[in-house]
C-alpha cells in the first residue's frame, strides 16, 4: 500500500509536536523581524532610498550593490572588485568611492599594479563627469599624447582620442607639488570599461580626481581631490511617495525580493502593495526581506529546528525540494 502524506497527522509523532509547540513560535518571530528589518545606515554613512542594505530595501534597481562590513565600512561592489565608499549625497545624487590599487602622491615613480575601475551596467550607476582621470608613463607609440588644444585643431575628428598632457592637474597634482616631478602624466576621460583597459594596457599606471565643492557655488569654487565620484539616479515612482509620506504610515519603499514587485514596508512587521495606514491593501504575510542573521533563536531552538526539518522531510517525503541563497558573493553580473 502507497504511503500517503495527508493520511498521517504530525500531532501523532512526538518530534513534530515538539516542533509546533515550542519551536514554530522561532520561525514566526524570525519572520516577523525579517519583515520589518532595513538598516538605515553604514557606520556614520545613512543608507536611504534608492539604497538598501538587506535585500528587498530599496529599490531593485540596486539589488546588491552596497556591502556593510562587520566593522562598519561601506562598499560598493562592481564587476571589477568592491570599493570603500566614503560619502553619499541624496540631495545631489552622487557616491564617492576609492580604490586602493590607484596611484598616489608617495607612490612616485613606483607605480604598483593597478586594475580598472568599472560599474555594472544593470545598474544606474554612472561615472561622473567631474572625474579626471590622469595616466602615467603611457607609451606614445600605442597613445596619443600631446596638448589637447593643439591637437585638436589639428585632427578635430579625432580629439576625443588624445590624452591631454597639457592638463591642468597633470601639472597641479593635488598634494604632490606643484608640478609632476618630471614624470610622464596625461588627461583623458573614458568613454567606456574598455577604453579605460585600453589605456592601462599601455601606461604604468593612474588615479581619479574628482572637483569638489568647496562650500561656494559651483563651478566657481571647486577644489580636486582624489576619488573616484559615482552619479546615481532616483527612480520616483507613486507608489513610493504615498509610502514615505508620513502622513499615510511613513512607511520604506523596498520590493519582493522573488517578483520585485514594489512593496511599502511598514514599522508594523508587514508589507503592502500601497501605503501603510491603507488597511484595504493586501498584505504579505510572508517576509518581503531576506535581513540575514536573527537574533532571537536561542540554542534551544536550533536543536528544535533539526527536529522540526526533520519531522517536515518524513511528512513531505514527496514534496518537490527547492535551494538557493541569493547573496552578494554568488551574484554574477
Amino acid at each position: 500500500m502507497a504511503y500517503n502524506p495527508s493520511s498521517r497527522s504530525c500531532s501523532y509523532d512526538s518530534f513534530c509536536l515538539l516542533f509546533i509547540t515550542f519551536i514554530s513560535p522561532y520561525f514566526f518571530l524570525a519572520k516577523a523581524q525579517a519583515a520589518s528589518h532595513c538598516r538605515n545606515s553604514c557606520g556614520t554613512i545613512p543608507i536611504n532610498y534608492p539604497f538598501g542594505l538587506d535585500d528587498g530595501c530599496g529599490s531593485p534597481c540596486y539589488r546588491h550593490v552596497l556591502v556593510c562590513s562587520d566593522s562598519g565600512v561601506l562598499q560598493l561592489r562592481t564587476p571589477s572588485g568592491r570599493y570603500q565608499v566614503r560619502s553619499i549625497s541624496y540631495s545631489d545624487p552622487h557616491m564617492i568611492v576609492t580604490d586602493p590599487f590607484m596611484w598616489k602622491c608617495q607612490d612616485g615613480h613606483h607605480f604598483r599594479a593597478t586594475r580598472p575601475f568599472s560599474l555594472d551596467t544593470n545598474t544606474r550607476l554612472t561615472l561622473s563627469s567631474q572625474n579626471d582621470f590622469l595616466f602615467f608613463n603611457c607609451s606614445e607609440e600605442r597613445v596619443i599624447v600631446e596638448p589637447k588644444p593643439i591637437f585638436c585643431e589639428r585632427f578635430p575628428d579625432r580629439c576625443d582620442s588624445t590624452c591631454d598632457s597639457a592638463s591642468y592637474l597633470c601639472r597641479h597634482l593635488p598634494g604632490c607639488g606643484a608640478a609632476s616631478g618630471g614624470r610622464s602624466c596625461c588627461s583623458y576621460f573614458p568613454k567606456a570599461t574598455e577604453s579605460l583597459r585600453l589605456m592601462l594596457k599601455y601606461c604604468a599606471s593612474y588615479t581619479s580626481v574628482y572637483w569638489r565643492i568647496n562650500g561656494g557655488n559651483a563651478p566657481d569654487d571647486l577644489v580636486p581631490e582624489y576619488g573616484i565620484r559615482v552619479d546615481f539616479e532616483i527612480p520616483v515612482t507613486t507608489d513610493c511617495l504615498q509610502c514615505q509620506d508620513m502622513k499615510k504610515g511613513g512607511g520604506r519603499c523596498g520590493f519582493d525580493t522573488q517578483s520585485q514587485n514594489f512593496l511599502c514596508l511598514c514599522n508594523q512587521r508587514s508589507n503592502v502593495t500601497t501605503y501603510c495606514n491603507d488597511h484595504s491593501s493586501s498584505r504579505h504575510s510572508k517576509a518581503g526581506i531576506i535581513a540575514g542573521t536573527v537574533t532571537g533563536v536561542s540554542a534551544a531552538g536550533a536543536i528544535g529546528i533539526g527536529a522540526g526539518l526533520w519531522c517536515w522531510k518524513k511528512v513531505r517525503a514527496s514534496a518537490p525540494v527547492t535551494c538557493g541563497v541569493h547573496s552578494n558573493e554568488n551574484r554574477l553580473f
